[in-house]
């Protein structure tokens, strides 16, 4: 029986309702991902899942949280290495170029014999790979696999991948917007880790320790103890390919409270001009101008709104920003109730707190 629009409809609001409440549950980012592959496994089946937030304003890069279940450390791993050392044959940037933003890849699917010799090892056939986008940009990407002994993923669950992207978007959103608004957590001075071109982590700053340890706490954190590992070396290749061409990614990422108590900024530098050598991680306290542009984005925050905001952030009263930017105090004031609204900001004092980092 085929199933009529509203009920489609129907369904994935359903389906939208639930990952919202799985990424607010409080087992950590492990059960949320359990619970999301569950979830998503009633529309696209699949062996293991990871969602991958980004947002507009960083563009498509490294994820700044994410979600995972089921997928080996070591198949992630060689992904990472693979993408920029190998050639991925189908990398977000080109999902991004693509009328349908999904791909297949592996068998039935791109790439070629090394790409599906590198998921076979891992015992993979292929990974089903959305990029969840909207008018505004990029929010996320999904990654499915399924076993070589499974059936390849084909068009219909392409198609179905495709009809998840509200549902997850609007996730996504919630998992920003549900955490807290101002930082919970203290500011840390700024941190160093610089990656060899090896790939390998080299060296830690104690003041880089001190952060790896509040954002990763360690055993019962939910945070695979991996992820980190494969985070610095992600950021590192990302960091080479923009020295390579300054067109690539620009290594810059801001998380969200949501993934660690606090906004906290990322960046990688090449302690040479061609990107060969060592890699400087930077992690320091978001705030301000680093941190306005990713805030927005989440918190759907209008180009008007923002402006007020800058103003706001510099110290300047209504009337004031009023007169800045050609409008009346009642309509500078209007635009501060949205912003309330859509934070849900006690007042001015705590919309500046989170804005401060």
């Amino acid at each position: 029986m085929v199933s009529t629009l509203s009920e489609i409809e129907a369904g994935d609001g359903r389906i939208a309702q639930e990952l919202c409440a799985a990424v607010e549950s409080a087992g950590g980012p492990a059960a949320a991902g359990a619970a999301i592959s569950r979830i998503i496994r009633r529309k696209v089946p699949h062996d293991a899942l990871r969602l991958v937030g980004l947002n507009p304003a960083t563009g498509v890069g490294l994820g700044t949280f994410s979600f995972w279940h089921a997928y080996q450390p070591a198949l992630v791993s060689e992904l990472v290495l693979n993408r920029h050392l190998d050639g991925d044959p189908c990398p977000p940037p080109l999902l991004a170029r693509r009328t349908e933003p999904v791909a297949v890849v592996g068998a039935g699917g791109c790439g070629g014999t090394r790409m599906r010799r590198l998921l076979a090892s891992h015992g993979v056939g292929a990974e089903l790979r959305l990029l969840i986008t909207d008018r505004h940009g990029p929010w996320g990407m999904l990654g499915l696999l399924r076993a070589t002994d499974v059936r390849p993923f084909g068009p219909q669950d392409r198609r179905r991948a495709q009809q998840l992207v509200p549902a997850l978007l609007a996730a996504l959103r919630r998992y920003v917007t549900a955490g807290p608004l101002a930082p919970s957590i203290p500011a840390l001075p700024t941190g160093v880790i610089t990656v060899g071109p090896d790939h390998a982590v080299r060296s830690v700053s104690p003041q880089a320790r001190s952060w790896m340890r509040q954002m990763w706490p360690g055993l019962g954190s939910g945070v695979p103890d991996w992820i980190a590992d494969a985070f610095w070396v992600g950021l590192s290749l990302h960091a080479r390919a923009h020295a390579r061409d300054p067109r690539a990614w620009q290594p810059l990422l801001c998380t969200p409270t949501a993934n660690f108590g606090r906004s906290v900024l990322m960046h990688g530098q090449p302690l040479d001009d061609k990107g060969d050598g060592d890699v400087a991680i930077v992690i320091q306290a978001a705030g301000g101008g680093l941190l306005l542009p990713s805030f927005c984005d989440w918190y759907g925050i209008t180009t008007r709104e923002r402006r007020v905001l800058e103003h706001l952030y510099d110290g300047a009263a209504p009337k004031q920003i009023a007169r800045a930017l050609g409008v009346s105090a009642y309509t500078v004031n209007d635009h501060l109730k949205s912003v309330y609204g859509k934070t849900r900001a006690q007042g001015r004092d705590e919309l500046i707190a989170a804005l401060s980092g």
